[in-house]
């Protein structure tokens, strides 16, 4: 079983598996891990929202995969 942070996976879905992802993710400006919309939207999706994709997405998943 792979145990991965992919930027397919819900941002919920990481913070509910990873609860310490949070931490990751307010280092990245992505502060809005507490909203509704966090419980559909993916991470690649969240990321763009907050002006974060190409090596910045890559340097997210990959520090995300180390908690």
């Amino acid at each position: 079983m792979d145990n991965k942070i992919t930027k397919t996976m819900t941002l919920g879905e990481v913070i509910a598996k990873y609860p310490k992802s949070v931490d990751v993710f307010m280092k990245y400006g992505l502060h809005c891990i507490g909203c509704s919309v966090a419980t559909w939207e993916t991470v690649e999706q969240g990321a763009k929202a907050h002006g974060i994709d190409g090596k910045k997405l890559e340097d997210l998943l990959e520090e995300l995969n180390k908690i």
